[in-house]
């Protein structure tokens, strides 16, 4: 249910379109929480059914409109108490690790393979991660632009240094998956010599 709060995240900062938020959702908290445009506008109409959000027709162009979102207070105090319970750690489900588990069901070279597909994804992810973290430092990410322009309750540099507190953990994480699977190359040569 975490998709919801993640869209009440991204709406406190300003009312949005569909199609806005879903762009805004795919740059920020889609870092955080996965979710395809398919699973998000179901749940902007359920959060209006449910009076987190308030629909409303808005020009665009000459001739037609777009529905805009808005947090209703019933949506600010659901994100505040969903702020206050305790995370739900959901059970570990790590394709390359279990795979790495078992390398000796396959030959060296596609245990290589895994291994440097696996540098490969987190060096993008890595790269994607620094690109956004270097735009928050700067104040210039345009969400967390938006969000120091419009938010008159919290303090502007806490609004910054959690998100810089965040995606640090990413670049930490990325760190770590690329330094065990060149550790994982360097057993595989270690028990495979020249193989």
């Amino acid at each position: 249910m975490s998709l919801r709060y993640a869209l009440l995240a991204l709406l406190t900062a300003q009312p949005m379109t569909g199609y806005d938020l879903a762009k805004a959702f795919h740059v920020s908290v889609g870092h955080v929480w996965h979710a395809p445009d398919s699973q998000i506008y179901p749940e902007l109409k359920r959060m209006v059914r449910d009076g987190l959000l308030v629909d409303e027709s808005v020009p665009w162009g000459e001739k037609s409109t777009k529905t805009q979102y808005s947090v209703t207070d019933e949506g600010v105090a659901a994100f505040r108490a969903w702020m206050r319970e305790p995370i739900d750690y959901p059970s570990e489900r790590d394709p390359a690790h279990l795979r790495a588990a078992y390398f000796e069901w396959t030959e060296p070279e596609i245990a290589r393979r895994h291994l440097q597909e696996h540098i490969a994804q987190y060096e993008l992810r890595r790269a994607q991660w620094q690109a956004q973290l270097d735009a928050i430092r700067r104040r210039s990410h345009p969400i967390v632009a938006r969000r120091l322009a419009s938010d008159t309750e919290h303090d502007p540099d806490a609004i910054v240094a959690f998100k810089v507190f965040t995606y640090e953990g990413f670049l930490d994480r990325a760190e770590g998956e690329i330094a065990w699977a060149r550790h994982g190359l360097e057993l595989l040569e270690r028990l495979n010599p020249g193989a």
